[in-house]
């Protein structure tokens, strides 16, 4: 079974909105709060293609990781995305690929507390958005991150 992020079925796609402690809002983000952009991103089924409205813009280090679940079950390899105030303990430096982290979010099942390796790592202004799921028409709120790369303007 290909255990990349959009096959993974334990991704809570809505979120509160409650952002992680110490996270800096965009000063001039590509993307306004409130506009709408196509998203071009295939780490969660049904975002490929779909309009997203922008809810929150914010200057971070963006990571994608690998884990074991805390919950058991498969290795995750390369999850896009938590960003550098998703980590425990995580201070004022960026990690570089191979750094060892715990990840302190629950975008996914068994993420919370699991021991993860940064596989890259990236200055970035992050998204949070909301859009409708191409593949079930799910309304997805607050969902968290893409990055700018993963927008395009809507002509």
């Amino acid at each position: 079974m290909n255990n990349n992020h959009k096959h993974h079925h334990h991704m809570h796609h809505s979120s509160s909105g409650e952002l992680p402690a110490g996270i800096k809002e965009a000063v001039n983000p590509k993307f306004k709060v409130g506009s709408t952009a196509t998203m071009n991103s295939d780490h969660m089924e049904g975002m490929d293609g779909a309009e997203a409205t922008i809810v929150g813009a914010f200057d971070t280090t963006v990571y994608t990781i690998s884990y074991t679940p805390t919950t058991g079950g498969e290795k995750v390899s390369k999850h896009k995305w938590i960003v550098h105030e998703e980590i425990k303990d995580a201070g004022t430096r960026p990690y570089q690929p191979g750094n060892e982290v715990v990840v302190d979010t629950d975008h996914m099942e068994g993420m919370l507390g699991a021991n993860a390796v940064i596989d890259s790592a990236e200055e970035s202004i992050v998204y949070m958005v909301d859009f409708i799921s191409t593949t079930d028409g799910e309304h997805v709120k607050n969902h968290k991150w893409v990055t700018e790369g993963e927008l395009q303007t809507i002509l």
